[in-house]
């Protein structure tokens, strides 16, 4: 069966990946030189990115992968913030243990990793829900933060 000309003209050349602060797309790094090197066009992509990600709190992080095409054409898809940066922000830290498994430097209780793993559940739809939780509790043991099972746990 022949391939329709769209397809044939506008093949996938690679995939760029970001972190992006929500509505704070610049032309500057890391933006900008991850996008000239493609050829796409930088204020272009940063106009979209902002418009679309203006309705997200100032300051959130999120994973953006950029598809490059063969006619200098893209599209993007937006995922939902890092685990290690929802976990930092339910547990009240700044940033992770210097000595994970040594020492805790926080703790956060079940009910948060439940609410943190239906959020990234929207990432992975495929994926249970206890095992994405299984998934940030190792993430939190390897950050140094305690999960307690009831929040007022030791």
């Amino acid at each position: 069966m022949a391939k329709p000309l769209e397809q044939i003209q506008r093949q996938l050349v690679s995939t760029i990946k970001l972190v992006i602060n929500a509505a704070a797309a610049k032309p500057s790094p890391p933006v900008g030189p991850a996008l000239g090197q493609a050829g796409l066009n930088i204020m272009s992509f940063c106009k979209d990115f902002n418009a679309k990600t203006g309705n997200y709190k100032e300051g959130i992080p999120l994973r953006v992968f950029v598809r490059v095409y063969s006619d200098k054409t893209y599209d993007w898809i937006l995922k939902t913030p890092p685990s290690s940066w929802l976990i930092k922000k339910a547990s009240g830290l700044e940033r992770a243990a210097d000595k994970p498994g040594h020492e805790v430097i926080g703790n956060i209780s079940l009910k948060h990793i439940y609410e943190i793993a239906k959020v990234k559940r929207r990432d992975v739809p495929n994926v249970s829900l206890e095992a994405l939780c299984k998934n940030l509790i190792s993430t939190c043991q390897s950050m140094g933060i305690k999960v307690a099972a009831r929040p007022g746990d030791p």
